[in-house]
């Protein structure tokens, strides 16, 4: 108990833990508290560029996506004004008509065989229907239903979402311009097909790690492009704050059968009022932030280890002459002094070896002074008993009964000596008188 005592009421401590504790204290928590400082500001930092980095691979793969479009609405334009389209729409005679569509078959080929991500390459006529493609199963279609049909024969371009085609069952994003006579009139509708695949595959080639992905949703919030199709075309309720967004973001989110939430970098495309995001597990996101808590963690370990080794050397180098001197009072206290204790802790030039040397000449004087004292005790002391015997034969000699007995004694000297008495007898007389005068003097 007394053990635990001390060790839980900090001023019974010894002076080494004392001062290691104090050393330890004044180097470690301006360090904690500065450490703590800049493992926030870090940290925030980090979170900041994970956000931006993803919001920047959002931003690349939206850009992609609008160049690619941009590119297929300049060529659907210049497919529009060609020469061989125009003559071919404007023709109001099947034979006339006919005698086009060699040259307008190869002109659709050559832009269908640009670029491989198209899937097809059709006109429209005035009413909706489709009367020349590189696919034959357009041909004859009626299309007047479909808004690209229908924005483009008022004399509007247009772009589609990603739709599901009725003619081929495939899904594609599909780009209108409408085709106007020599005189300026809408004579018929340009229309060019992406392929809906390889939306998707620009869209999910954007892989930041194993656990991430990238999806697209249109101005309604509806999936056009994820890794799992089952999520296709369903409404993306998580995230309203992507849908009709204008600038590039980020959010949390978690979606219906996920059970770990994600964050997600998000950025708008410019020519459709789509949004791409960019999807990374909470976990793997924040795994930056653990490796840095832990790096700053180990370092404050790390030092704060050093800083107690060091504390407590320190500590101990201070403590060690103070313990010696301690013993050393304790025994000049017993009269069991030895000077040559201190030797090796009194050549430091420091204040401590100063302290040592004063102490250490100290106890010279101190026992000096005490063997001095002893003597002087033992002088006083025969004094005081010299003193005290001629006190008490003052006392016995100045007495009145001791006066009587002399004169008596004086008296007695002074009688004749009978005859009939000896000289010894006569003092044994003499003798027994005294004897009997001392003890009545002494009782009284």
């Amino acid at each position: 108990m007394k053990t635990l005592h001390r060790l839980l009421y900090p001023p019974a401590w010894s002076i080494a833990a004392k001062l290691s504790a104090a050393l330890f204290a004044v180097a470690i928590i301006p360090m904690s508290f500065t450490a703590c400082y800049n493992l926030r500001q870090s940290l925030e930092s980090l979170k900041a560029g994970e956000y931006r980095k993803l919001e920047l691979l959002a931003t690349s793969t939206a850009s992609r996506l609008d160049q690619l479009i941009i590119d297929t609405q300049r060529l659907i334009i210049q497919v529009s004004s060609d020469r061989n389209v125009v003559d071919f729409l404007t023709a109001t005679k099947t034979l006339e008509r006919e005698a086009f569509r060699s040259d307008l078959q190869r002109h659709l080929e050559n832009v269908f065989q640009s670029n491989p991500d198209f899937d097809a390459v059709f006109l429209i006529d005035a009413e909706g229907k489709c009367i020349a493609s590189t696919d034959s199963k357009f041909v004859g279609q009626n299309y007047a239903f479909r808004e690209y049909f229908r924005k483009s024969i008022q004399g509007k371009a247009h772009v589609s979402s990603l739709l599901v085609g009725q003619t081929t069952k495939r899904p594609g994003l599909f780009l209108s311009h409408p085709v106007r006579s020599d005189k300026g009139k809408i004579v018929g509708v340009s229309v060019l097909k992406i392929k809906g695949e390889d939306i998707w595959r620009i869209v999910n080639a954007l892989q930041v790690d194993f656990h991430s992905y990238a999806f697209l949703i249109d101005q309604q919030g509806i999936v056009i492009s994820h890794p799992n199709e089952s999520l296709l075309y369903h409404k993306l309720v998580p995230l309203p704050v992507m849908v009709g967004a204008k600038e590039a973001g980020h959010i949390s989110y978690r979606f219906q059968g996920e059970q770990m939430y994600r964050i997600v970098g998000f950025a708008p495309l410019e020519v459709q009022p789509w949004v791409l995001g960019v999807s990374k597990p909470n976990a793997e996101f924040a795994a930056p932030f653990v490796r840095l808590v832990w790096q700053h963690g180990s370092s404050v370990i790390v030092v704060s280890g050093i800083t107690a080794v060091v504390a407590l050397l320190l500590a101990r180098s201070i403590s060690r002459p103070i313990r010696k001197l301690t013993a050393a009072a304790q025994a000049l206290e017993e009269d069991n002094f030895n000077p040559e204790t201190l030797t090796d802790v009194s050549r430091t030039q420091d204040d401590v070896g100063q302290l040592v040397r004063v102490f250490q000449h100290m106890a010279v004087e101190v026992k000096a002074r005490e063997q001095k004292l002893k003597q002087q005790v033992i002088n006083l002391k025969i004094e005081i008993d010299e003193t005290k015997r001629v006190t008490e034969v003052a006392e016995i000699t100045e007495n009145e009964h001791f006066r009587q007995l002399q004169q008596k004694i004086q008296k007695l000297k002074q009688q004749t000596l009978s005859t009939e008495q000896t000289e010894t007898e006569y003092f044994e007389r003499l003798h027994t008188k005294v004897q009997s005068l001392k003890e009545r003097t002494l009782s009284k």
